[in-house]
């Protein structure tokens, strides 16, 4: 008995299929002739005729060129069309809020930046969030109503059981009860959120480093320390969205903090976050320290140790190194994961030498031996996960063709 029009094997869900392979092989070629989409997808001439007109008329590509200095005649290239969507994404720190757009292809179309204001209410930080897609969608030259989806990257995580702002109390504003909903009001578009560090894991994982790793721990180390766990290739959140705050785990050579949340210090990022560099610094004898964001001097530290290489600046790096081990043995302890990415300015910082450093203590400290790399996506990282968070679901709808 023929099944209904919809239904797994029927030809409208076949044809659906291959339209969808064909879309995201010229998602990563970029244009292809029709002979080769057929010899990339098994589809006869034919069939692969009939697919790319279906997907023209659709508006998903268009005609783009011909191939040239082959043999034979010319063929006709095609490539996804990038305006038939728009996504964007907001990357939001105490400092300020980094919003961009891009078309459907993956390429920035538009990007704006506001500062964060000192005090926030609920209702200026709606405010703020719709300045800065407005500020990015402008840029773009489009209206707000193109944007197929929103993804806001924050610190901490909005807990699914209350809708709360949990793990960021540096955040102001951002923790009213409400905040989700009022959000939701004002943008025309489906919005989600989703913690910063796990937006970078994201990234790396589409465009980077850990590229074809199922199982990877990503430490970030910037404003401040955390980690993205990636398990089975899906990002492990927790119950309450706190996976991966490890900046709240004790661990040896600082001070036993309780109730960390409310004093908001202690533990792996009193000993290895960023602000912990430039104390080092001093504590060792080095002069010189520069002034500003500890984020900023600490990546500014851990650049001039590996480039000026003297006694003290190798004691620098081997002691930053022995404290990120320090909390990394006990993750790898627990997740035996492949791979660890290293991310954030006061990582990305030290290259090949901090991360072999960092390598061979946990080598020492460890029974699991991950592979440890250095982050590759390193313009913008959250900002880069929170689009390719929002493409990734634009082109799940977009790119259907069944319906």
């Amino acid at each position: 008995m023929a099944g209904t029009a919809g239904t797994p094997g029927t030809p409208r869900v076949l044809r659906a299929m291959n339209d969808r392979a064909a879309l995201d092989l010229l998602l990563t070629h970029g244009p292809l002739s029709r002979t080769r989409i057929g010899k990339l997808t098994g589809l006869s001439k034919p069939t692969a005729s009939q697919l790319l007109a279906r997907l023209e008329a659709a508006g998903l590509v268009l005609a783009t060129g011909t191939t040239e200095g082959r043999p034979g005649p010319n063929a006709q290239l095609y490539e996804v069309n990038p305006a038939a969507a728009y996504a964007a994404g907001l990357d939001v720190t105490p400092e300020r809020i980094r919003a961009a757009v891009a078309d459907i292809t993956g390429r920035t179309v538009g990007s704006h930046e506001l500062p964060t204001p000192g005090r926030q209410s609920a209702k200026t930080v709606v405010q703020h969030v719709t300045d800065a897609l407005d500020g990015a969608v402008k840029a773009a030259g489009l209206a707000r109503d193109d944007v197929h989806r929103l993804v806001i990257g924050t610190p901490g995580a909005f807990d699914p059981n209350t809708g709360r702002l949990r793990y960021a109390s540096h955040l102001p504003g951002w923790h009213a009860a409400g905040l989700l909903h009022e959000l939701a009001a004002a943008l025309p578009m489906p919005v989600e959120y989703e913690n910063d560090v796990n937006l970078v894991a994201l990234a790396e994982q589409r465009l980077g480093a850990a590229r074809d790793h199922a199982d990877f721990v990503l430490l970030w180390n910037e404003g401040g320390l955390g980690a993205a766990l990636v398990l089975g290739g899906r990002l492990h959140r927790g119950w309450t969205g706190g996976a991966g705050e490890v900046g709240f785990l004790p661990v040896p050579g600082v001070p036993l903090v309780r109730q960390v949340t409310k004093a908001n210090s202690g533990g792996y990022q009193e000993l290895a976050g960023s602000q912990a560099i430039p104390r080092l610094a001093l504590e060792i004898g080095m002069s010189g320290i520069p002034t500003g964001p500890y984020a900023e001097v600490a990546a500014a530290l851990v650049e001039r140790a590996v480039a000026e290489d003297t006694v003290l600046h190798r004691l620098l790096l081997q002691t930053y190194a022995t404290r990120l081990a320090t909390g990394l043995a006990s993750l790898v302890s627990v997740l035996d994961p492949e791979l660890v990415v290293l991310s954030g300015a006061s990582l990305t910082a030290g290259g090949e030498v901090l991360r072999a450093l960092v390598q061979a203590e946990l080598e020492e400290l460890a029974a699991s031996r991950p592979k440890l790399v250095v982050g590759d996506v390193t313009a913008h990282p959250v900002l880069r996960g929170a689009l390719e968070s929002a493409l990734s679901a634009t082109r799940d709808e977009v790119f259907d063709t069944s319906r």
